[in-house]
């Protein structure tokens, strides 16, 4: 199942720029990546920009003990939590990640305003990664993507918009039918594609995203993005 687009970004009328930049700059670190990948140089590009909990922990264990001088590995490596969001380790996952960002995403920036929208993809992105790391402190494999932050993006929608319409395509072989479906279906496919996520992949040295630990960070990401949708309905 594809989704194409729904049926309220049609009455909200405002271009998506952070989405077109996002979509941008995903597009072209993943070109750097094959690029990387080719030289055999991904491997260690990987590693340092993105997420390893182990790393984090590990930094975190010894500045709480008294080492001052780890709080500035601590602060180092946390910029993994946003440079991993924009690294992908297959072609799959990139494409599944843009285009649900493109479908679920223009419409929130809509309804938000991009300076809104932009905080809440990397505060939610972000809080995933967080959730990872209490999860599996000790995993030395990187985590990559923007699945937690997208995730967030769909649990706000479908908060926001329960009754929203999804224009889907669904191929059969050789034949793509054209369907309507509602957005709440998207929560259980969102789970189901991850199955397809290793299509293409990247030849990363010691391999990235442990699927469990995917799992629980989305599901997190979903009441994530459901709970700040709800906050910034309030104020």
């Amino acid at each position: 199942m594809i989704p194409i687009s729904d049926n309220i970004f049609f009455f909200t009328r405002r271009k998506p720029i952070i989405i077109y930049c996002l979509i941008g700059i995903n597009i072209a670190l993943f070109l750097w990546e094959l690029k990387l990948e080719l030289g055999g140089e991904l491997g260690n590009f990987v590693n340092n920009l993105g997420l390893v909990p182990a790393q984090i922990s590990a930094a975190s264990a010894n500045a709480l003990a008294g080492n001052s001088a780890a709080w500035i590995v601590v602060l180092m490596r946390s910029t993994s939590l946003l440079t991993g969001m924009f690294l992908h380790g297959s072609f799959s996952q990139i494409l599944g990640n843009l285009i649900f960002l493109w479908v679920f995403g223009k419409t929130l920036e809509s309804i938000l305003g991009s300076r809104r929208f932009l905080l809440f993809y990397l505060v939610c992105g972000i809080l995933t990664g967080l959730v990872q790391i209490l999860a599996e402190p000790s995993l030395t494999v990187p985590l990559i993507g923007a699945n937690g932050a997208i995730t967030a993006i769909l649990g706000a929608y479908v908060l926001k918009f329960p009754k929203a319409k999804i224009d889907s395509i669904l191929p059969l072989v050789i034949i793509f039918i054209p369907v309507q479906i509602p957005a709440s279906f998207y929560v259980f496919w969102w789970f189901v594609q991850q199955i397809f996520y290793g299509i293409g992949s990247l030849n990363i040295p010691g391999g990235v995203n442990p699927v469990s630990i995917g799992y629980l960070a989305q599901v997190a990401g979903l009441f994530i993005g459901a709970a700040f949708m709800k906050l910034l309905q309030k104020f």
